[in-house]
């Protein structure tokens, strides 16, 4: 699949005639003569082609006069697996949308994120989305609305304002275009999930298929950090840092949806929030193209055929990964843990669990900035290496956010002490998200080489997985699940 796959009028068609979910949030199909926009895999009986045209956004088919459908729901696809594969600046800009900047800081902040005029970022927008971003933040808004209402008891004018939406006569106006429903009706219409207590929603996070949870669930079960994560009766609870507030959240998989049960302390985060918690599953990606590609190789095929579906487990916080990147340098997953939790406790923040469980949001790096390194119990290099990452995190030298240049923070990272190949390459695959990240050096990777005839140095071992491009870092979730070790297993 590529950038700009709306375009191509025929193979749209027969992903609409065929009702292929693979499609999802790749592009979405507008009627003409209904004014109704859908996913490809809606249920109803496929329009003919001649009413079809195609947009690549639902920003886009809602400028263009189109409402969503009301059986299929386009506004809850998947995301485009684009804005996670790529780094270009079109790719960041949608992140960070997604994660909620242009709401708080409107596009003038987007645009000092990105370092580029709001010019710029509007033209090459609309140039790929057929909306600029006013629009792709308004369809976001118009879908955490729709949530709201149909998954809580909250009064409109409280979804109107965590939704963020300026006036109520807004959020109206704009519910009713987008879903062709004023929001009582939408409330009216869908019986609403049993409301656990004030200020807990229970959504359903949808991805595309295969999934396999074995080792995005059992790696971050195995990692947890006593205080902010738990695994507790099948699912992955923790806390949440958040733009307005903190959150707690519990996920748990399920065939078909990714259960997700939120608890926050302001709902202008929902959106935020759930952004987050698809980031860290990975749950935008397209399996299908990832396992295909890997299966091109003879040594890949057999692993990918056995447990297709393989996603990168990723994190709600980029500065806490980078963190406890440091923290686990050449120790073991336990006493990384242990160094963690001991930080957890001594700076963090605490927060009230109702379940009880969790007790703390990992510090910030300002937090971590301010502490007497001599308390720190490791070796004084590492120590070292530990300060200069929160200083510059801290004070803004470094930025690992999710609009992050990937090769320019790799080239940042890579100049601090203690930064060699392996401490970058996880921080690139599991903060930035980069699909392609590499670890050769890392002891799991070069014991599974060694099993599958693989070169086990890493300099052949990096020219032998050119072949695995631009998809190592899904190769290196395959490679791992061929050990014993717990991050490989859902926990019991």
């Amino acid at each position: 699949m590529q950038n700009g796959m709306h375009t191509d009028r025929e193979r749209c068609v027969r992903a609409v005639q065929s009702k292929d979910a693979r499609f999802d949030g790749w592009f979405f199909t507008a009627v003409l003569t209904t004014k109704i926009y859908c996913r490809p895999s809606c249920p109803v009986v496929a329009p003919k082609p001649e009413n079809m045209i195609f947009h690549p956004s639902a920003a886009a088919c809602q400028q263009a006069g189109f409402r969503a459908c009301k059986r299929c729901r386009p506004d809850t696809s998947p995301g485009s697996p684009e804005w996670n594969q790529r780094a270009d600046l079109v790719a960041r800009a949608m992140r960070l949308i997604g994660d909620g900047v242009v709401d708080r800081e409107g596009v003038p902040g987007l645009a000092t994120r990105l370092g580029y005029s709001t010019r710029q970022i509007e033209r090459q927008l609309l140039a790929e989305l057929g909306a600029g971003p006013l629009a792709l933040a308004r369809a976001q808004r118009a879908q955490t609305a729709r949530l709201l209402i149909e998954t809580t008891a909250l009064p409109m004018a409280d979804i109107a304002f965590a939704a963020g939406f300026s006036s109520i006569r807004t959020f109206n106006d704009t519910v009713r275009e987008v879903f062709a429903l004023s929001p009582s009706d939408l409330r009216g219409r869908l019986p609403r999930t049993t409301v656990i207590a004030p200020g807990v929603l229970t959504l359903r996070l949808p991805f595309r298929a295969p999934l396999n949870p074995d080792n995005l669930f059992g790696h971050l079960a195995a990692t947890a950090v006593p205080g902010v994560e738990e695994w507790r009766d099948g699912a992955y609870r923790r806390t949440l840092r958040l733009p307005y507030g903190h959150g707690i959240v519990a996920l748990t998989p399920r065939p078909d949806h990714i259960a997700c049960r939120l608890s926050l302390s302001d709902m202008r985060d929902l959106p935020v929030a759930i952004s987050r918690c698809r980031r860290m599953l990975d749950l935008d990606a397209d399996p299908v193209a990832v396992d295909d590609e890997l299966r091109t190789d003879p040594v890949l095929a057999p692993l990918v055929d056995k447990a297709p579906g393989r996603r990168v487990p990723r994190t709600v916080d980029e500065a806490e990964f980078a963190v406890r990147a440091v923290l686990g340098q050449q120790v073991s997953t336990a006493a990384a843990r242990t160094h963690a939790g001991r930080l957890v406790t001594a700076h963090g923040e605490r927060v009230e669990d109702p379940e009880g469980g969790l007790t703390h949001l990992f510090p910030a790096p300002e937090a971590l900035a301010a502490l007497d390194p001599e308390s720190l119990a490791m070796p004084r290099t590492r120590r070292t290496t530990f300060t200069t990452l929160v200083t510059q995190l801290a004070d803004g030298t470094l930025h690992l956010g999710v609009e992050s240049d990937w090769a320019e923070s790799r080239a940042r990272l890579l100049s601090l002490p203690g930064f060699g190949p392996w401490t970058v390459d996880v921080i690139a695959m599991r903060a930035l998200g980069d699909p392609d990240a590499f670890l050769p050096t890392d002891l799991g990777i070069r014991r599974a080489a060694q099993e599958l005839g693989l070169p086990s140095t890493p300099a052949a071992l990096t020219a032998r997985a050119a072949a695995w491009r631009p998809w190592r870092a899904y190769a290196v979730q395959y490679l791992w699940a061929t050990g014993s070790h717990p991050i490989n297993f859902l926990p019991v």
